[in-house]
């Protein structure tokens, strides 16, 4: 497990967890919130349901998105992913995805971030353990990105 530990490149890519209501505009006004606090939007996925819609977001300035939610009372929870780099993503997402097939860990979801100023796709994972995942990639050479990666 040591090992694993010393391939994370820095700190792991933080993703919030954020609940809105399901109202026409409230999507809108976090993204105006984060605007306004100079939170620029690295990735989004949502899942709706009749009441409420799950926003996860991956944000330039995780500690300063984390301060801005708990001051203006907004319900959150934050997990870590793993973001890969793709220079090739027909080619390289199927292999990627074997490789973790391969090595028996499940994928809790996926997604694609915004596009990334370097042209590369990257596609976040959330996995049932970060660390291994990020090992098997690693080994397997693709380039595991880390939070201070992301920050523009």
């Amino acid at each position: 497990m040591e090992e694993s530990t010393t391939l994370l490149p820095g700190d792991p890519v933080r993703q919030f967890s954020v609940m809105l209501a399901n109202r026409v505009g409230s999507f809108e006004s976090l993204m105006r919130l984060l605007k306004s606090n100079h939170i620029e939007l690295l990735g989004i996925s949502t899942q709706d349901s009749r009441d409420a819609t799950v926003a996860r977001i991956v944000v330039s300035d995780p500690d300063l998105a984390d301060q801005v939610f708990l001051e203006k009372g907004i319900p959150y929870t934050t997990s870590q992913l793993l973001v890969v780099a793709l220079r090739d993503p027909s080619v390289e997402l199927v292999e990627c995805l074997h490789n973790l097939h391969k090595a028996e860990t499940n994928i809790d979801f996926t997604y694609a971030l915004l596009p990334h100023p370097e042209g590369q796709t990257l596609v976040a994972f959330h996995l049932e353990d970060l660390e291994f995942g990020c090992s098997v990639l690693h080994n397997s050479g693709f380039k595991v990105m880390g939070q201070k990666d992301l920050s523009r």
